[in-house]
C-alpha cells in the first residue's frame, strides 16, 4: 500500500520538479546559444589558431572564456592574440550575464557595433589598441554597470564625448587616450564621483578644462596632455586631495599655476610642460614633499628657484628648461640626493654653478646650457660618476674642462661649446670609451689634435671647430666605426688629409675648412658613400679634384673653395645626385664648365668664380633648371651667351669674363645668326687686309734697307714719317678702328681726361658698342717717334701681348701715327691704388678684406710674370700708381709696362740682382716677397 499523500503537498512537489526541469533545460539552451554565437564569431575572424579549443557546445571549457556556476558566460578575455576581424558578427544579445569583455591589443577594425549596449550587466569593457573607427555609439553610454572603460589607442575613433557620459556613475576607470576625439570636455564629467583614473590625452579636445572636474574627489590620476586645451588651470584642481599623478602637458594653457596646487601633498608626478604658463614658483613648493617628478619645461615661467626646493628630497626628475627663470642656481639644490635628471637649460640663470651640485651622485643627466653662468665647472662634479649627459653649452664659463669628466665611464654626451674654456682636453675624455657625442666648438682650447683624442667605438658626433688645436689629423678617426659627423674647422691643423679617414664609412658630415691643410684631396674620400656634407675650403690643398669625390651618390654640399686646386672640373657628377650646393671658387681650375652641372636637378647654389675657366656656359643651364637660386661665374675667361635662367640675371655674378653676352644689364646683346655670319665675313676681310699690309710692310722695309745707303740725310725726316704711319688695334668684337677712338674722345678733349702720367694722358672712351676703354695718349715730347721712347712704347705692347692674367691689365690695341700715338686698355672704374689710399672717402671703403685681396692679386700677377712667363718678365716700376682696381676694390690689375724687361729663361733672382744691381728689379723681388708673406700671415 502506498502512503496517503496530502493534496497540497503533492502539488508543491510537482511544481518544484517542473521548475527544476525548466531551469536545467533553459541553462542547457543558453549554453548552446552562447557556444553557437562564439563559434559563428570565430568563423569570421582571421589568425584563430589560438582558438583551437573552441569546439563543441560547452564554451566554459574554451580558451579565454569564463562562466558562472550556471555555466553562463561571464567573461571573454582575448587580449594580445593577434586576432583580426570585426565585432559586428558577434551577437552580444547571446550573453545576458557577461561582466567582462576584453580584446586589448588585437587587429579588430570597423566601427563599434551599437548592439554592444545590450550587455546590460557589463562592468569591464576593454577595446583598446585596435583599429576601430567612427564614433563611439551612444548605446555605450547606457551601460550603467560599467566600472572600467578603456577605448585608448584606437587612433581612428572620432566624434565627441557626450554629456550622457554622466550616466556611468559607477565608473572608476575611464581611458579614451590617443584617439581622434574632438569637442569640449563636457562639464557633466563632474558627475562621475566614483572615478579614480581619467585619461583623455592625445586627442583634439579643445576649450577650457571644466571647473566641475574638481568634483572628482576620488580621482588619483588625471591625464589631459596633448590636446588643444586653453585658458587657465581651474583652481578647483586643488580639491583633488587624493590626486597623485597630474598631466596637462602640451596644450595651450596660460596664466599662473593655481596656488592650491602647492598644497596637494599627495602629488608624486606633476607634468605642466609645453604650455604658456606664467608667473613664478613660490616658496610653498616645499609642501609637495612626496613629489618625485616635477616637469615645467617649455612655458613662460619666471623668477628665481626658491631655496625651499631643497626640501623636496624625494625628487627624481626636475625639468625647468626653456622658461625665463633667472637668478642663481640655489645652493640647496645639493640636498636633492635622489635626483637623477636635472634640466635648467635655456633660461636666464646667472652666477656660478654651486659646488654642492657634486652631492647629486645619482645624477645621470645635467643640462645647464644656454644661460649666463660664469666661473668654472666645480671640481665636485668628479663625484657624479653616473653622469651620462652633461650639457653646459652657450654660457660664459671659463677655466679648464674638469679633468675627471668621464671618470665613471658612463658619459655619453658632453657639450661645452661656445664658452671661454682654455687649456687642453682632459685625458679622461681621451679614454672615454662610452662617449657618443662631443661638442667643444667655440672655445679657446688648445693642444695636439692627434694626441688629445683617442679611438672611440661609440662616437657618432664630434665638433672641435673654432679653437686653437694644432698638429695633424690623426688616421685614428677612421677607426671610429660609428662616426657620423667630424668637424674641426677653423683651427691651426696642418699636414695632409689622411686617406684612412675614409675607413669611417658611416661619415655623413666632414668639415675641415679654414685650417692649413696641404697636399692633395685623397681619392679614398670617394668611398664614403654615406657622405652628405664635405667642406674642406680655405686651406692650401693642391692638385686635381678627384673624380671619385664628386661622384658621391648622397652628397648634398661640396665646398672646395679657396685652395690651390688646378686642372679641370671633373665630369663625374651624377644628374640624380641630391647635390644642392657646390662651391669651387678661388682656385686655379681651368678648362670648360662640364655640361653635367646643368643637369643636377637639386642644385641651388653654384660658385665657380675666381678661376681660369674658359669656353661657353653649357646650354644645359636652361630656364627649365628651376632649382638654381644663385650662380657666381665671375672672374674667369668665359664667353658666349648667358642662359636665360633666373639665377644668371645679375651682372655681379658674371663680371670680369672675356666675352659673355646676353639679355643681362651690363652685358652686350648676343649677335643674331645673320649678324654672326656677317661678322665672320668682315673678320675674314680684315684678316686678308692685315695679311696684305704685312706683306707690303715686309717689302717696304726691304726696300728701305736696300736704299738706305743711297739716301742722304735730308730725306731722313720723311723716312721717320713713313715709319710713324703705322696702326694696329683690335678688340674682342673686331670692330674698333682709329677713327672710333678719335670720335669717342672728341679728338682727345679734356672733358674725357681721367689722369696724367709721366709719358702720357689717360682718357675714358665709350665706343658705339657700349664698351668702355681707357686710352693712354703719349705726350708730344714722349711720342713714340722719339728713339728713346719708342723702346718703352714697344716694351708695353710686347709685354701685354705676351701675358694673359686676370691681375694684369688687358691691352686691346695701340696706334703709332704721325698725329697721335696711343695705347688702348680695359677700363677699371676703381682707379689706381694711389688714388684709393689718398682719398679719405675711398680709403674708408677700402677695408682690410679688400686690401688683402689687392695684395693677393698683385702677388699673383708678379708670381705669374716671374715664374710662369717664358721668358720671365720683370716689371721694374711697381708702385701704387701702377696698380689699378675694379669698381669694388676687390681685384688688382698691374699696369704700365714701359720699363719691363724680358729675362734670359735661365736667369734666377740671384743672377738678376748681380746683373742689374739692387735697383728696380731687386726691389721688385723684395716687394713680391713681402706681398707673398703678407698673404701667408693673413
Amino acid at each position: 500500500m502506498y502512503p496517503k499523500i496530502e493534496g497540497s503537498t503533492y502539488s508543491r512537489g510537482i511544481m518544484i520538479m517542473y521548475l527544476c526541469v525548466h531551469v536545467v533545460a533553459a541553462a542547457a539552451s543558453s549554453e548552446k546559444s552562447e557556444a553557437s554565437a562564439l563559434l559563428k564569431w570565430k568563423a569570421s575572424l582571421e589568425n584563430t589558431s589560438v582558438l583551437s579549443s573552441w569546439a563543441g557546445t560547452n564554451p566554459c571549457k574554451w580558451h579565454g572564456i569564463a562562466c558562472d556556476r550556471a555555466n553562463s558566460v561571464t567573461a571573454i578575455n582575448l587580449e594580445n592574440h593577434n586576432l583580426k576581424g570585426t565585432l559586428h558578427t558577434l551577437s552580444f544579445l547571446s550573453f545576458p550575464n557577461l561582466l567582462t569583455f576584453n580584446i586589448y591589443n588585437n587587429f579588430f577594425y570597423g566601427t563599434i557595433p551599437p548592439h554592444i549596449g545590450n550587455i546590460s550587466k557589463l562592468n569591464t569593457l576593454n577595446l583598446s589598441l585596435n583599429a576601430f573607427e567612427g564614433t563611439i555609439p551612444k548605446e555605450m553610454w547606457t551601460l550603467t554597470s560599467l566600472r572600467g572603460l578603456d577605448l585608448s589607442l584606437c587612433i581612428y575613433l572620432s566624434g565627441v564625448i557626450p554629456s550622457s557620459i554622466a550616466n556611468l556613475t559607477n565608473l572608476s576607470y575611464l581611458d579614451v587616450a590617443k584617439n581622434n576625439l574632438s569637442g569640449h570636455i563636457p562639464p557633466e564629467i563632474g558627475n562621475l564621483n566614483s572615478l579614480k583614473y581619467l585619461d583623455l590625452a592625445g586627442n583634439k579636445l579643445s576649450g577650457s578644462i571644466p571647473h566641475e572636474i574638481g568634483m572628482l574627489t576620488k580621482l588619483e590620476v588625471l591625464v589631459l596632455s596633448t590636446n588643444i586645451l586653453f585658458g587657465t588651470i581651474p583652481s578647483t584642481i586643488g580639491n583633488l586631495s587624493n590626486l597623485n599623478h597630474f598631466f596637462v602637458s602640451n596644450n595651450s594653457l596660460s596664466g599662473p599655476i593655481p596656488s592650491l596646487i602647492w598644497n596637494m601633498s599627495n602629488l608624486s608626478w606633476l607634468y605642466l610642460d609645453g604650455n604658456r604658463l606664467s608667473g613664478s614658483i613660490p616658496p610653498s613648493i616645499e609642501n609637495l614633499a612626496n613629489l618625485e617628478r616635477f616637469v615645467l619645461h617649455g612655458n613662460n615661467l619666471s623668477g628665481s628657484i626658491p631655496s625651499t626646493v631643497g626640501n623636496m628630497t624625494k625628487l627624481i626628475y626636475l625639468f625647468m628648461r626653456v622658461n625665463h627663470f633667472s637668478g642663481s642656481i640655489p645652493v640647496s639644490i645639493g640636498n636633492l640626493i635622489n635626483l637623477k635628471k636635472l634640466s635648467l637649460q635655456e633660461n636666464n640663470f646667472v652666477g656660478f654653478i654651486p659646488n654642492t651640485i657634486g652631492n647629486l651622485k645619482k645624477l645621470s643627466l645635467l643640462e645647464l646650457s644656454f644661460n649666463n653662468l660664469k666661473g668654472s665647472i666645480p671640481p665636485s662634479t668628479r663625484n657624479m660618476t653616473n653622469l651620462m649627459i652633461f650639457l653646459v653649452s652657450e654660457n660664459n664659463l671659463t677655466g679648464n674642462l674638469p679633468p675627471q669628466i668621464c671618470s665613471g665611464g658612463s658619459l655619453e654626451s658632453f657639450c661645452a661649446d661656445n664658452n671661454h674654456f682654455t687649456g687642453p682636453v682632459p685625458r679622461s675624455l681621451k679614454n672615454c670609451s662610452s662617449i657618443q657625442r662631443i661638442r667643444l666648438q667655440g672655445n679657446q682650447l688648445e693642444g695636439d689634435i692627434a694626441q688629445d683624442f683617442g679611438i672611440y667605438p661609440k662616437l657618432g658626433f664630434i665638433d672641435l671647430s673654432d679653437n686653437k688645436f694644432h698638429g695633424q689629423i690623426s688616421p685614428n678617426w677612421g677607426r671610429c666605426p660609428n662616426l657620423d659627423t667630424l668637424i674641426i674647422s677653423n683651427n691651426n691643423i696642418s699636414g695632409s688629409i689622411p686617406p684612412q679617414i675614409a675607413e669611417a664609412t658611416k661619415l655623413g658630415k666632414l668639415q675641415l675648412s679654414s685650417n692649413q691643410l696641404t697636399g692633395r684631396i685623397p681619392k679614398e674620400l670617394g668611398n664614403l658613400k654615406s657622405l652628405l656634407h664635405l667642406d674642406i675650403g680655405n686651406n692650401q690643398l693642391v692638385g686635381n679634384i678627384p673624380k671619385q669625390v664628386v661622384g658621391l651618390p648622397n652628397l648634398l654640399e661640396l665646398n672646395l673653395s679657396n685652395n690651390r686646386l688646378d686642372g679641370s672640373i671633373p665630369s663625374e657628377f651624377d644628374p640624380i645626385q641630391p647635390l644642392y650646393s657646390l662651391d669651387l671658387s678661388g682656385n686655379s681650375l681651368n678648362g670648360t664648365i662640364p655640361s653635367v652641372l646643368g643637369q643636377l636637378k637639386q642644385l641651388q647654389l653654384l660658385n665657380l668664380s675666381h678661376n681660369n675657366l674658359s669656353g661657353t656656359i653649357p646650354n644645359t643651364f636652361s630656364s627649365s633648371m628651376s632649382s638654381l637660386i644663385s650662380v657666381n661665374l665671375s672672374y674667369n675667361q668665359l664667353k658666349g651667351p648667358v642662359p636665360n635662367a633666373r639665377a644668371f640675371q645679375t651682372i655681379e655674378s658674371l663680371k670680369n669674363n672675356n666675352g659673355l653676352c646676353g639679355n643681362v644689364t651690363g652685358l652686350m646683346p648676343c649677335p643674331s645668326s645673320s649678324a654672326r655670319h656677317k661678322s665672320h665675313t668682315v673678320m675674314l676681310l680684315v684678316l686678308l687686309v692685315i695679311f696684305a699690309v704685312l706683306v707690303l710692310s715686309v717689302v717696304a722695309v726691304s726696300l728701305y734697307f736696300l736704299c738706305k745707303s743711297a739716301r742722304n740725310k735730308n730725306n731722313s725726316a720723311k723716312e721717320v714719317q713713313q715709319v710713324e704711319e703705322h696702326f694696329s688695334i683690335w678688340s674682342h668684337d673686331g670692330k674698333m678702328a682709329f677713327e672710333t677712338i678719335i670720335d669717342a674722345t672728341n679728338n682727345f678733349d679734356d672733358k674725357y681726361l681721367i689722369g696724367i702720367g709721366g709719358q702720357g694722358s689717360v682718357y675714358r672712351a665709350e665706343l658705339p658698342s657700349g664698351m668702355v676703354v681707357a686710352v693712354k695718349k703719349l705726350h708730344k715730347e714722349s711720342d713714340a717717334g722719339n728713339k728713346s721712347n719708342l723702346k718703352a712704347f714697344e716694351n708695353e705692347i710686347q709685354a701685354l701681348t705676351e701675358m694673359k692674367h686676370r691681375n694684369i691689365i688687358k691691352l686691346y690695341g695701340y696706334c703709332q701715327h704721325s698725329r697721335f700715338s696711343f695705347l688702348v686698355y680695359e677700363f677699371l672704374e676703381g682707379g689706381s691704388l694711389d688714388q684709393a689710399l689718398g682719398s679719405e672717402k675711398q680709403a674708408s671703403a677700402f677695408d682690410w678684406e679688400r686690401r688683402v685681396n689687392v695684395v693677393k692679386g698683385v702677388a699673383n700677377a708678379l708670381s705669374y710674370m716671374h715664374h710662369d712667363c717664358k721668358p720671365p718678365i720683370v716689371h721694374r716700376d711697381i708702385s701704387s700708381k701702377n696698380i689699378l682696381l675694379d669698381s669694388d676694390y676687390y681685384e688688382a690689375h698691374v699696369s704700365d709696362f714701359g720699363t719691363a724687361k724680358f729675362l734670359n729663361p735661365d736667369s734666377n733672382w740671384t743672377t738678376l740682382a748681380v746683373t742689374y744691381g739692387y735697383g728696380a728689379p731687386a726691389l721688385e723681388c723684395f716687394v713680391w716677397k713681402f706681398l707673398w708673406e703678407s698673404i701667408q700671415r693673413t
